[in-house]
């Protein structure tokens, strides 16, 4: 049988004892019928993952005992930094919750001027709580021990303006696929626009920040299928799907 897996962020050590939050009750106590002595995986987004059991377990409340340090699963050899161009509906859950599954490092929601999804401050915040949620759920699914990092909503332009990593890559449809680099970079960023696609202008500011111009194949492909097909490459290149 599968244990469950759940985040704990204050999970630190083995003989830690802590209460069980009410989603994760929810879920094992009252979905899952779990009861005292049941044993649970607890992974804390920094990479630790414990062998641990519940207790005190009641209708209304529970609580984790951590019991063992467990060998972490280590992530992916190669850091990748996503700037994508936030969408509306399930689009932007979907990008998130598989790009976490594929090893993903950093992600930033993106503004453009072809963007779909326009916030204002008091949504931004509810936007990165839900979205910090699907991540967590998404690495708690996959067996990932570390979190990818979330950062706040920016422009384009600013994200791609402060990047410096040693490979950096915008995808668009007019572009050809460059060569290789010969050697495996440590870090890879790469721009993904939205469904109406990235505008000249912004393409060519990319390029003068550095970024090669990247076209998948000759399909079109949707914003949320783009950085999924492209993290695949990259792992299997030189990450932790090789």
């Amino acid at each position: 049988m599968r244990i469950s897996r759940i985040y704990l962020p204050d999970a630190d050590g083995p003989g830690t004892l802590l209460a069980l939050p009410e989603g994760a009750h929810g879920h094992l106590v009252r979905v899952l019928r779990l009861g005292d002595g049941a044993p649970v995986e607890v992974f804390n987004g920094r990479g630790e993952r414990f062998a641990a059991r519940l207790t005190d377990v009641s209708k209304r409340s529970a609580s984790i005992n951590l019991d063992q340090l467990l060998e972490p699963t280590p992530p992916s050899p190669l850091a990748t930094h996503l700037g994508l161009v936030m969408s509306k509906g399930d689009r932007m859950d979907i990008a998130l919750q598989k790009a976490t599954e594929l090893g993903v490092s950093e992600i930033t929601p993106l503004t453009s001027e072809r963007c779909d999804l326009r916030l204002k401050a008091d949504r931004q915040d509810k936007k990165q709580q839900h979205w910090q949620g699907v991540i967590t759920s998404a690495c708690e699914q996959c067996g990932q021990d570390t979190l990818p990092t979330l950062n706040p909503i920016t422009s384009l332009h600013n994200w791609a303006n402060a990047r410096q990593q040693p490979l950096k890559l915008v995808l668009h449809t007019a572009a050809q696929r460059p060569a290789w680099p010969a050697e495996a970079p440590e870090s890879v960023a790469f721009l993904v626009g939205p469904e109406g696609g990235l505008t000249d202008e912004e393409v060519a500011h990319a390029q003068q920040q550095g970024f090669q111009s990247w076209q998948l194949g000759q399909r079109i492909l949707r914003t949320e299928t783009a950085p999924l097909a492209m993290l695949a490459i990259l792992q299997h290149r030189w990450g932790d799907l090789s």
